[in-house]
């Protein structure tokens, strides 16, 4: 009789072996690469984008820094998946031209199993993914937006043109004979600062404008000039100056920002839960059944790509192009586009989010685990998840 598999025997079969830890190193270099590349592409217009406003209301790179942290959680969430397709894809399919995949065929190691790492790799990075859409994509576009709205309000920006009067405050006039293209650096500068009780008139060769890092003041850096200073009870006075440094503080037309939460897409899982059962005078329920459904099938799809991945790299020894990184990429994008279809759906019409949202969820999660076992071959091998190379012990002898 054949003895029970002791524990320790259970626990060798489901901890990584050496064909699983070969499959991830392989996997990790490639898959950091992607990821790089993929939100890179995504970024790249949206940064210009940034700079040109920041550049227009005189924003500063710690601001720009601050904008592109909180962008990152969100273009992460769209390079996660194609990242772990690329680089999935690329491993097999190199696997398979250096008939490394056939070696291990022969040896009686099913595709399924050779899957098997990649799948608990997309498994990881699903979790990755349900933290991202559940917890920190709602803060940080909160954040965002509030950034966004402090940049565009913060007040007066420091930018001049040429013989132009500015009025940054009640008592403040500033003017300059010459200005140049980006309006910060300016020439033969005039300044009438009527603040305290005094007049000061300030003439200065040249200065610098920036704002201040409070974002409430803006800063003047003046060189070679002269402040005739006129107290109204006694001589003025005349002060000549190699360098000085004048703040003027402005009024900032922003106030403050709203509380997050006006939007389903600023709220966690957890609140988009609490706000089904209890109510959101906010946001209509509609929105918030949505936006869970939605969050939660894109999270739960991650694990599925990687066996998409193997089941499209295999590559016949006499072909020299493969379309199935192209057929990868179409159902990936097809299938975001079908959630997103189905979050229209039931947030706008009502529909039951089971149809239009796992109904696509199901059909694509189906679609990759049929493709996989069809290459596969043999649905039903011994050997599809189990650790490769495992003694057996013979039976005892009668």
């Amino acid at each position: 009789m054949m003895r029970a598999p002791r524990p320790s025997a259970l626990l060798q079969r489901i901890t990584p072996g050496t064909l699983d830890r070969y499959l991830v190193r392989q996997m990790a270099p490639p898959f950091l690469i992607s990821l790089a590349v993929v939100m890179t592409a995504l970024l790249l217009e949206r940064l210009l984008v940034l700079l040109n406003v920041l550049a227009a209301d005189g924003g500063t790179l710690k601001i720009f820094a601050g904008l592109l942290a909180d962008l990152i959680p969100h273009y992460l969430g769209l390079a996660l998946p194609a990242a772990i397709c690329v680089s999935v894809f690329s491993v097999v399919r190199r696997m398979s031209q250096n008939n490394e995949i056939d070696a291990l065929m022969a040896s009686g190691i099913s595709l399924l199993r050779i899957a098997r790492p990649f799948v608990m790799m997309g498994s990881i990075m699903g979790l990755v993914g349900f933290s991202l859409y559940g917890f920190i994509q709602p803060y940080a576009r909160y954040d965002f937006r509030q950034a966004m709205y402090l940049a565009a309000h913060a007040g007066w920006g420091p930018h001049l043109q040429s013989g132009m009067f500015a009025i940054p405050a009640d008592t403040l006039m500033l003017t300059a004979d010459r200005v140049d293209g980006a309006g910060t650096r300016l020439y033969h500068v005039f300044i009438r600062d009527r603040s305290s009780g005094l007049e000061r008139d300030i003439s200065a060769e040249s200065g610098t404008l920036r704002i201040a890092d409070d974002r409430t003041s803006v800063r003047l850096d003046l060189a070679h000039g002269i402040i005739v200073t006129d107290r109204r009870d006694a001589a003025p006075t005349l002060v000549q100056f190699d360098t000085t440094t004048r703040i003027f503080q402005t009024v900032s037309q922003a106030h403050a920002f709203r509380h997050r939460g006006n939007d389903e897409r600023e709220l966690t899982l957890l609140e988009l839960l609490r706000g089904m059962h209890t109510g959101d005078p906010a946001i209509r329920r509609p929105h918030l059944v949505a936006e869970l459904h939605f969050r939660l099938a894109r999270a739960l799809a991650i694990p599925f790509i990687p066996i998409l991945a193997c089941a499209l790299a295999g590559v016949a020894k006499r072909q020299r192009h493969n379309l199935g990184l192209a057929i990868a990429a179409i159902s990936l994008v097809g299938f975001d586009h079908a959630l997103q279809l189905g979050l229209s759906l039931v947030a706008s019409r009502s529909m039951s989010p089971w149809l239009v949202i796992w109904g696509p969820f199901f059909l694509f999660c189906g679609a990759c685990v049929w493709l996989i076992v069809h290459r596969t071959g043999s649905a039903g091998s011994g050997r599809i998840w189990r650790r490769p190379f495992t003694r057996l012990s013979a039976s005892p002898s009668s």
